[in-house]
């Protein structure tokens, strides 16, 4: 499994990027954020892959974050969506765009992204909202590469670790520890943020809680 290419932009094409990693070019297709974040032909680039195999086929998948690429993988298994729709689905959100979505129930947003209709839209949401606030827990956690520019001299790129808890993580597993459903305690989480950006831990659990508190009558 390739997981992590480090090298340097060969060329772009509308889909997809050549780089060159020690003499040997991978292709890697990526979404039109990534792709549009990319530096221009003979600069350094590193990005995050995941490699689909089939019988007749090896592609791989580029992203700047592993938030992006979890997003990929997980709505590559809902019914109808394929490494092309996911794509776009990213490239028309982001990786935080479709976790909002999915854990709002916006379909409508999803919906959005060329390729996509409104019953494969439904379909995702439905699939996949008690599965956002694990990668929403991610976010603020997981390493990120903060330029996907740019490498250190031994061509490995530059991470940021993230060593303090994620408060949306303590939050969600607060929630998740009071009962209430992930997709639920996911969405309330992403109402406060929306309207509190700075909250703590504190603040975000007894903000969602005022949110989910009818849901119990």
């Amino acid at each position: 499994m390739i997981g992590k290419l480090s090298g340097r932009v060969d060329y772009r094409s509308l889909d997809h990027v050549m780089l060159d990693v020690h003499g040997v070019g991978y292709l890697v297709y990526c979404s039109d954020r990534t792709l549009a974040a990319l530096p221009p032909a003979g600069e350094a680039v590193a990005l995050y892959t995941d490699l689909l195999v089939r019988e007749d086929l090896l592609q791989l998948f580029g992203f700047t974050s592993l938030v992006e690429k979890e997003w990929h993988r997980l709505l590559m298994s809902v019914q109808g969506i394929g490494a092309k729709a996911s794509l776009s689905i990213l490239g028309a959100l982001g990786p935080d765009g479709v976790s909002r979505a999915i854990a709002l129930g916006d379909w409508t947003a999803l919906k959005a992204a060329k390729g996509v209709g409104p019953k494969t839209a439904q379909r995702v949401v439905i699939e996949l909202k008690d599965k956002a606030p694990g990668v929403m827990a991610m976010i603020g956690r997981a390493p990120q590469i903060n330029d996907p520019g740019k490498l250190i001299e031994d061509d490995v790129p530059t991470l940021r670790p993230e060593l303090a808890p994620s408060v949306q993580a303590d939050a969600l597993s607060a929630l998740s520890n009071l009962g209430y459903a992930p997709g639920d305690a996911a969405a309330a989480v992403v109402e406060v943020l929306d309207a509190q950006p700075g909250a703590d831990t504190s603040a975000l659990i007894r903000a969602s809680l005022k949110i989910l508190a009818p849901k119990n009558l």
